[in-house]
């Protein structure tokens, strides 16, 4: 159960040694240029379907999987926010095909739930700061690239049905799942239509016991439906038009008991016998949809390529209902949030190929456009943070120079101007009790103006497997979470707001290595800003302020497998991070660095028909902060106990169908998951990670 990085094809269980892949064979499109994975300066992970489809035989939660295969990502919480999962220390970018599902104007950690992993063809994860895309990419990228229509044939597909449910307390538990993708090529047309529907019963931890709902899975229903539609003009030039439609929403009678992180009680859903209806509306994305255009040419002029994208974007978040919202004066006694978000936006990208003496260059080259436009409301018709309209316009230059094949060069540029519009608002007031409430200011807004510039560099050694270092600089920049910085303004003007961008600087130096069925992988990094963006709570109101403050962050990365003559596969990879503030030498809290992570995996493939595999999760211990006088911990900043996690499966395949079991948390080890124990003032995240639970399913092709 393994993923493809920078220099090697991850071959996973079930596949015989006689099996030979070039590696040549494999690009990667996250950097907007057609690359070999061998060749690339830089730090990738590729997950490919197989290692998606082997993923779902234990968790639908596409988090679960990137926690476990690619280093460098954070330990994942079972959860529909991925927030504290960060990337490197830092947010990475969710795109969708290259288009941009993070709201980064507002970020509510949500933008890895946006589509079904079964209609993923892979998974690209580009590791460090990226100017290619523009703002929000300060980690890197995670590009979901969807399952394309079977040239091959004119009608083809698979269905699979499966179920998940408590090992520990069946009662309530049981989910359903169905997914269906048919595709084909009919003379000029082609079509596929991926669909999925996913139903889950009560999540239950180790004692039985169903977890707290805030972001939680417990009575959520998925449902996915992507379609593609294709017209190729000629050999060289092609359109096609794709609609991804989502929506995941929570829809519950249950009630949180909440627990207590001092006295480390846990906090679980219980029946609502209070004879009042459960405040709030369901949470989750609702009716979210990305509808995109894209042409291609092969060659629009002399080894020229062209591509267009055009897009149009609408994102409805609905957060969970929450009493830190009220304000007793007006009548409320909570509220509930929601981030709205529409963008639109053009891609263009022009690709030349041109060589000379023992020199192969390729200048990719474009102009992007797109105009976001975020807020975020609460269901009760406040305005928490006011419409932010924002547009960017782009351009950017990409060289790849390859000499003799045995040396790579990369350089890129990408100058951007930002312009954000904020009409006058006011601050909510927010009380934590009926005396004790933050103060509303009148805010005049105005316009924010960036004019940003960053790049790239970067150089790698392929003419000896035995040993291709490379190094690597990026730049990227963020613009600090705006919505974030407007609502909680202490201030009577938007320029009197810190608003400034944050540029993030990314140097990487790492090497791989293939010997014989050896393959190893060493990263090792430093990623800096001037300006980034923390919180700390107000002890009087409870609101959370955004503290601006510079931020060091380094760590180092190994992944190392062998496979064995008979097939097996022996891996493992290992994740260290730390980091502090320059200024102050103390070190960053649980929010940006997490504890050190070792996972260890092994795929048998037994014969032809069964194929086994499993994979262990040590999560390391943390703990950089003192506690106050009274044994309380600030916010993000409690110390993270280790725990480790087994997973297994077994496939029997002996053709065209497929049935498979499932176990996660195979030990059922009863653990706080990391960003669990981070959040120590909010008891509504305090949850205990899920117990074992067993997946059963089915699959067929045709």
């Amino acid at each position: 159960m393994r993923s493809i990085s920078a220099a090697t094809l991850i071959v996973l269980a079930g596949t015989t040694t006689a099996e030979e892949v070039e590696l040549d064979s494999l690009i990667v499109s996250g950097s907007r240029a057609v690359e070999r994975v061998a060749s690339i300066p830089a730090s990738v992970n590729l997950l490919e379907q197989e290692a998606i489809e082997e993923g779902l035989k234990v968790s639908p939660e596409i988090q679960q999987l990137l926690s476990i295969q690619v280093p460098g990502f954070s330990p994942a919480k079972a959860s529909t926010s991925n927030s504290g999962f960060k990337l490197r220390g830092r947010n990475a970018l969710i795109l969708i095909d290259g288009v941009p599902q993070s709201t980064p104007l507002r970020d509510g950690s949500l933008g890895l739930r946006t589509i079904d992993a079964a209609a993923l063809q892979r998974i690209e994860v580009i590791k460090g700061s990226s100017s290619l895309y523009g703002h929000g990419a300060s980690g890197g990228l995670v590009n979901y690239i969807t399952k394309q229509p079977d040239p091959d044939s004119e009608f083809s597909g698979d269905i699979g049905v499966s179920t998940r449910f408590s090992a520990v307390e069946f009662e309530d538990s049981l989910s359903k799942r169905i997914d269906s993708t048919v595709s084909g090529t009919i003379g000029q047309f082609s079509y596929l239509v991926s669909g999925a529907y996913d139903s889950y019963g009560e999540q239950k931890d180790s004692d039985g016991d169903t977890m707290g709902l805030v972001y939680g899975l417990s009575d959520l229903t998925t449902q996915n439906l992507l379609t593609k539609l294709g017209w190729a003009f000629d050999d060289q030039q092609r359109i096609q038009l794709t609609y991804n439609y989502f929506d995941s929403q929570q829809d519950t009678n249950l009630i949180d008991e909440q627990g207590s992180y001092s006295e480390g009680r846990k906090t679980i859903a219980v029946d609502n016998d209070t004879g009042e209806d459960r405040p709030g509306e369901p949470q989750g994305p609702k009716d979210n949809y990305n509808l995109m255009v894209k042409y291609s040419h092969d060659q629009v002029f002399r080894n020229t390529s062209l591509s267009v994208d055009a897009y149009k974007q609408r994102i409805e978040n609905v957060f969970f209902f929450s009493t830190a919202l009220a304000n007793p004066d007006e009548g409320y006694d909570g509220g509930q949030s929601v981030i709205l978000s529409e963008k639109q936006g053009l891609r263009t990208d022009l690709s030349s190929v041109f060589s000379f003496s023992d020199f192969e260059n390729r200048v990719t080259y474009g102009v992007d456009y797109l105009q976001d436009v975020s807020s975020q409301p609460l269901v009760d018709g406040r305005i928490w943070v006011p419409e932010m309209d924002m547009n960017n316009t782009a351009a950017y230059v990409q060289n790849n120079l390859n000499w003799n094949d045995n040396w790579m060069f990369k350089a890129g540029i990408r100058y951007q101007e930002t312009e954000i519009d904020v009409n006058d608002y006011d601050t909510l007031k927010l009380c934590r009790n009926e005396t004790t409430c933050s103060v509303p200011f009148a805010v005049e807004g105005g316009t924010l103006n960036y004019d940003l510039t960053t790049y790239n560099l970067g150089v790698r050694y392929t003419a000896m497997p035995e040993f291709s270092p490379f190094i690597n600089y990026s730049e990227g920049y963020d613009i600090s979470d705006l919505g974030r910085l407007l609502r909680s303004a202490t201030v009577t003007s938007l320029s009197q707001v810190q608003t400034e961008a944050s540029k993030v600087e990314h140097l990487e130096i790492g090497a791989s290595s293939d010997i014989n069925n050896l393959h190893v992988e060493v990263a090792i990094y430093k990623s800096t800003s001037t300006l980034g963006t923390s919180t700390v709570e107000d002890p009087n109101t409870g609101v959370y302020l955004p503290v601006r403050e510079p931020q060091d962050i380094y760590g180092a990365e190994i992944l190392a497998d062998y496979r064995f003559y008979s097939g097996v596969l022996l891996g493992m990879t290992y994740s260290h991070i730390q980091g502090e503030n320059p200024d102050t030498d103390d070190p960053l809290s649980n929010r940006f660095i997490s504890p050190d992570k070792l996972t260890a995996y092994v795929d048998w493939p037994v014969n032809h028909a069964i194929k086994v595999n499993a994979d262990i999760t040590h999560i390391g211990d943390r703990d950089e902060f003192d506690a106050d006088e009274d044994g309380n911990y600030s916010n993000y900043e409690g110390p993270i106990e280790g725990y480790q996690l087994v997973n297994a499966r077994i496939t029997y395949q002996p053709g065209d169908w497929q049935v498979y079991a499932g176990v996660e948390n195979l030990l059922n080890e009863d653990y706080f998951p990391v960003a669990s124990q981070s959040l120590t003032t909010n008891a509504s995240y305090y949850t205990e990670g899920p117990g074992r639970t067993i997946v059963l399913g089915s699959r067929v092709q045709f």
